[in-house]
């Protein structure tokens, strides 16, 4: 039998290759991670479709929408997407991502001027309030409860949590806070996500080093807190206009 061709041998040789080896440790090590601890925002994203779908939801405002929306896990499943925003430049790259079927760009505290009310079944308002004082974040949120026509969908970290603005953006922000309480006694339900809250500061991120480890403890915390949303990192809360 005639030996195997130059280019097999060579690919045999692929196998002692100690970066392969290392790469596949550690995507085993990922896929175990994520068995135990799930995945970060995943909670979040779980909870937000299920109260938008369950309102049988098929148009919606996304108010404040940014460059990354988190409609865009289940944008596909709502035929009529608006996204509005103050800066151009995260429109843009939300609209190179294909996550809105149409983008308006606006100070979101007018968009009572620009909608009619009851013009969309959802009007999404997710990391928005906390940028604006607390009378502004007030009246924007009876804009959106003059816009919708089935819920109010908003999520917001739970109290005050500092946030810079940055060079690319200068409405990143955060200049009020607001807690469970400030919406239940506006009718909405409240849920708990990312965890306890005593584990995370600014932008979500572990307080304490290797984050990697935090963070992780930070997910096992989360079913605990579904229930107990004064004592969760972010609440996530929704007004039921209709059923």
């Amino acid at each position: 039998m005639s030996a195997p061709p130059p280019a097999t041998r060579l690919n045999g040789w692929r196998f002692l290759n100690p970066r392969l080896w290392l790469s596949f440790l550690l995507m085993m090590a990922r896929s175990a991670s994520e068995k135990a601890f799930g995945v970060e925002y995943a909670q979040y994203h779980r909870i937000l479709r299920r109260l938008v779908l369950d309102g049988g939801c098929t148009s919606v405002l996304d108010v404040g929408c940014g460059e990354r929306s988190p409609l865009a896990f289940f944008a596909n499943e709502i035929p009529y997407r608006v996204g509005v925003d103050a800066h151009e430049g995260s429109i843009e790259k939300s609209r190179a991502a294909n996550i809105h079927t149409a983008y308006v760009v606006s100070n979101v505290t007018e968009i009572g001027k620009r909608f009619s009310p009851g013009s969309f079944d959802c009007v999404l308002l997710l990391e928005v309030i906390e940028h604006l004082p607390r009378e502004g974040g007030a009246s924007l949120l009876a804009q959106c409860e003059r816009i919708a026509r089935k819920r109010v969908v908003a999520s917001t970290p739970n109290g005050f949590v500092e946030q810079a603005s940055t060079p690319e953006n200068p409405f990143q922000a955060h200049i009020s806070g607001w807690t469970t309480a400030d919406f239940t006694v506006r009718g909405y339900e409240v849920t708990g996500v990312a965890g306890w809250k005593f584990l995370r500061g600014p932008l979500m991120r572990p307080k304490w080093k290797p984050h990697a480890v935090f963070s992780r403890v930070s997910m096992l915390t989360e079913p605990w807190f579904e229930n107990r949303p004064h004592n969760a990192f972010q609440i996530l809360c929704v007004k039921k206009l209709c059923d």
